[in-house]
């Protein structure tokens, strides 16, 4: 099987979002309806899709999805999930066998939670315990790749049109409050069922339209930090990138979105002197993760949704809003297909993100849950490092 970076083919892609911000959970059948519109944009290479709220009765339980290319990549896989974490269910991710779906790996999913002692021998918080342990089966492990790893949210992605991807997951007997998908036009690479969007880590999922130009500084910068690129696409660099930055740096989602898609130094420096000061900061701290090329991008996080161009919109986005449900696609007429009377509908200006926040969120405990709320206070201080996250 041809994998990334070795055949080049020309690009496009689609991409799809919607968020109840009351946190009343949908069924993941409108989601397929909407990503359905913009077949034209994608190939045939690549779909998928993230939802979020859908595994309610396991909720404070890590979801793996992994997939497998053979009996012994699974067997050597669960002897190390033994080792490391609480297997409090297993099982076949349910899937429907289709024509249009071919070549299909082995595909398991585990509810788990990393053993007390393992917790203690490392020091590590469950987190980041439970993201190493990831990074560690899809650099080591040949024949495995563990595609999804959140709480009470999972990825489902294949080779396919995302229509035909998300009948075949049967996306429609899942319900969750956020749903994002994907249809993939590959720019440099061949599809293949890793390559597919979304790329996620732990609680994060990222889709994304465009092409980074800046991909090998970005990858060789973020792989400092323990993260391995062995995906070989931009869109697996952008997921941690914005691990790092929120999760393990502790900036806001709109700080977050200030690095990797900051202003021109011209704007900044007609800024009032706090926020010149700032920002001024962040580009200079973080320069090795700009962003730069066309993208657009939508981030699935732990209560709620972001969607970010790049600074000089070179990729089309579209946002509409209805009640408290929120929308975003590549073309209007997917959130028409599903809400075709909007209360607002508008296009994002480059580089500014849009962010819908479940209702809820304010009153989750969690550091790590506030710490992905923008409104939370970053842990930069005095435009310094805390080192205590």
């Amino acid at each position: 099987m041809l994998k990334e970076g070795e055949i080049r083919i020309p690009s496009g892609c689609a991409i799809a979002g919607m968020l109840c911000r009351s946190g009343r959970r949908i069924s993941g059948e409108s989601i397929i309806k909407s990503i359905a519109v913009m077949h034209d944009r994608s190939n045939g290479l690549g779909g998928g899709f993230a939802g979020y709220g859908i595994y309610p009765e396991y909720k404070d339980y890590f979801a793996l999805h992994v997939l497998y290319d053979s009996l012994e990549a699974r067997e050597k896989c669960e002897r190390f999930l033994d080792r490391h974490f609480n297997l409090i269910n297993l099982s076949k991710i349910p899937t429907r066998k289709l024509p249009e779906i071919t070549n299909e790996p082995l595909l398991w999913r585990y509810f788990v939670s990393p053993l007390p002692t393992k917790l203690a021998e490392s020091q590590l918080e469950e987190y980041e315990f439970t993201a190493r342990c990831v990074t560690k089966i899809n650099t080591e492990m040949e024949g495995a790749y563990v595609f999804s790893s959140g709480k009470n949210m999972g990825v489902f992605k294949a080779v396919g049109y995302p229509e035909d991807v998300g009948r075949f997951y049967r996306l429609e007997e899942y319900s969750g409050w956020c749903w994002t998908a994907h249809g993939r036009y590959p720019t440099n690479t061949p599809g293949w069922w890793g390559g597919a969007h979304p790329f996620a880590l732990l609680d994060y999922s990222v889709v994304h339209n465009g092409e980074i130009s800046s991909y090998d500084a970005n990858r060789r910068y973020i792989e400092m930090f323990g993260y391995k690129c062995n995906l070989l696409t931009d869109t697996e660099v952008i997921t941690y990138i914005i691990d790092y930055l929120v999760r393990r740096m502790g900036l806001s989602l709109k700080e977050m979105a200030s690095v990797i898609a900051a202003p021109f130094w011209n704007t900044i420096n007609a800024l009032p002197a706090q926020e010149r000061e700032r920002l001024t900061y962040f580009r200079n701290a973080f320069a090795p993760l700009l962003i730069t090329g066309p993208f657009s991008i939508l981030l699935g996080f732990p209560n709620g949704l972001m969607a970010l161009n790049d600074r000089l919109k070179l990729r089309s986005m579209v946002v509409g809003e209805k009640g408290d449900m929120a929308y975003i696609a590549s073309e209007e007429c997917a959130i028409r297909q599903i809400a075709p009377d909007l209360d607002k509908v508008w296009s994002p200006r480059g580089g500014e993100p849009v962010l819908w926040i479940k209702h809820d969120a304010r009153s989750l405990q969690k550091p790590y849950m506030q710490r992905a709320c923008p409104e939370a206070e970053s842990s930069i201080m005095k435009w310094g490092f805390n080192y205590g996250h």
